[in-house]
């Protein structure tokens, strides 16, 4: 599934981060920085070889050591070459950061949503129905390929269990623009917050929530949903405008014999209204 090829100096110019499930963190490149200036790269970065791209250089794991490399005027780097398939890659960035990485809840739901996503697709016996299909059959499995990718997970990472499908449901329930949207929230998006985005089964309503949040419209995900649910919020109107909408109404509704014979009741009263307004425009003129 993999191979080590070697160790060795890579030009940086030739290495492509792109396409990675989380952005670099700028406090966490500062501080790389800061480290290689003083004590020189202290790991390698994980690149593979993509043969069938024309033996294209991508990035697995390390990219904020790469990107602080870059930023000191680095022209290579040191790194460990790979040769692996495309879920030994993804495995590698995900599980490079969920060792490593002081996570965020939103940056932790996208990482184990991908993780269950490789994981399934590797042991297609854990996914529900199969594994019993498998013993019915009399196919006997080893207790790794058999167990739930939230057991196993859990198991791994320390998390809890129902913590694991809180996050693995919100993640899984995001798409790109929505998790890009929440990563530009002026206030960090909490555990509950995903929560409330996982169990949201209107897919529009959960876009909106996203969109919401980023523009820091709402002070978390049940506010802005309530929101939402409620509807359109209708303006507080004045006496006065109430006064006025019902006689404006009431006008609208009548014919013109009505409207006459109110315009001569009122005739003194509405004259002296409309000099008042001239005067105030001649005022404002």
């Amino acid at each position: 599934m993999a191979k080590l090829i070697d160790t060795l100096e890579l030009p940086i110019r030739e290495i492509d981060a792109s396409s990675r499930l989380r952005p670099v963190s700028e406090v966490d490149v500062l501080s790389l920085m800061e480290s290689l200036e003083q004590l020189g790269q202290q790991a390698e970065i994980h690149v593979r070889r993509v043969r069938h791209q024309g033996n294209r250089l991508v990035l697995m794991a390390g990219a904020h050591r790469l990107e602080a490399h870059r930023r000191l005027g680095c022209t290579s780097i040191r790194a460990k070459l790979w040769e692996c398939n495309d879920d030994w890659a993804k495995l590698t960035e995900i599980d490079d950061n969920l060792a490593h990485a002081n996570l965020n809840p939103l940056d932790l739901a996208v990482f184990l949503a991908e993780r269950k996503v490789v994981y399934e697709r590797q042991h297609p016996e854990t996914v529900r129905g199969a594994a019993g299909s498998l013993a019915a059959q009399g196919i006997q499995t080893d207790n790794l390929s058999v167990r739930s990718f939230v057991a196993s997970t859990a198991e791994q990472s320390g998390q809890s269990e129902r913590n694991i499908f809180r996050l693995v449901a919100a993640g899984s329930a995001l798409d790109a623009e929505s998790i890009a949207l929440l990563r530009k929230a002026p206030q960090r998006v909490t555990l509950s917050d995903l929560q409330t985005l996982g169990k949201c089964g209107d897919a529009t309503h959960r876009r909106s929530i996203c969109e919401i949040l980023s523009r820091g419209e709402a002070k978390n995900a049940k506010a802005a949903l309530d929101g939402l649910r409620a509807g359109p919020v209708k303006a507080v109107l004045s006496k006065t405008d109430e006064h006025a909408a019902k006689i404006r109404d009431a006008w609208n509704r009548a014919g013109m014999g009505a409207r006459r014979r109110f315009v001569v009741e009122h005739e003194s009263i509405l004259r002296a209204l409309l000099a008042g307004l001239d005067a105030e425009e001649a005022d404002e003129s």
